[in-house]
């Protein structure tokens, strides 16, 4: 999954950061408020971890104008309060679930795992011919076949899967599946693509990446 963490704490945030990476999850880390609202606002997230107290506009502030925005997605709430008012106001301001400072890693996970059993409901796979992508359990499949994938793979795909036939230059798939600025002077996504190619591409009768050249790459039959 991809997750946003909005949390002013250096230490509590890139404590929070390794840990989701070490489960396989892609994560983005932002200190204040301001900036947590543009993230959330303009990129796609399956889930947002997101501190009451922070610079700029508090957490309160922030989710209940990525709600007023549309945003869907699913928000933990952080604080070191635990009176009933501030649950009430958090979970009035669109927050689908709160946890107290300090708390247990596993804890986190375990909500954050609850979070997404609240979607089951939804079809959240992805799927162009016969290649589907499942974003909740991280897997791969093309003509019934499971795929394996770095989680930076697996993101530069899923960014494709969710803009079939669109064309996506090398600037918009580093943004939106790594959340990094693109250097022209790299081919870093060009990389990427090569080995998605060599594991979902040649292996089968027909491709599925094509090359767009001068622009970028596109996803289709």
């Amino acid at each position: 999954m991809r997750i946003l963490i909005v949390e002013d704490e250096p230490k509590m945030a890139e404590a929070l950061r390794r840990g989701l990476e070490e489960e396989g999850h892609l994560v983005e880390v932002a200190s204040d408020g301001e900036v947590g609202l543009r993230l959330g606002s303009e990129r796609r997230y399956d889930l947002l971890i997101l501190d009451i107290r922070l610079p700029g506009r508090d957490g309160i502030q922030v989710c209940r104008e990525l709600r007023r925005r549309g945003v869907p997605t699913p928000i933990l709430m952080l604080t070191v309060r635990d009176d009933v008012d501030v649950k009430v106001e958090a979970f009035e301001s669109g927050a689908d679930d709160y946890l107290t400072k300090p708390f247990a890693f596993a804890e986190l996970l375990a909500r954050l795992r609850a979070l997404w059993r609240r979607r089951e409901h939804v079809d959240l796979r992805l799927q162009v011919s016969d290649l589907i992508l499942d974003p909740v359990a991280r897997r791969v499949t093309r003509a019934g076949r499971e795929i394996a994938l770095t989680p930076k793979e697996f993101a530069l795909l899923e960014c494709l899967m969710r803009h079939p036939n669109q064309v996506l230059t090398r600037a918009m798939l580093a943004q939106e599946a790594w959340g990094e600025t693109f250097d022209a002077l790299t081919n870093v996504v060009d990389v990427y693509i090569n080995a998605l190619r060599n594991k979902l591409d040649r292996p089968f009768a027909r491709q599925l990446i094509h090359t767009v050249r001068g622009v970028g790459y596109v996803l289709r039959e």
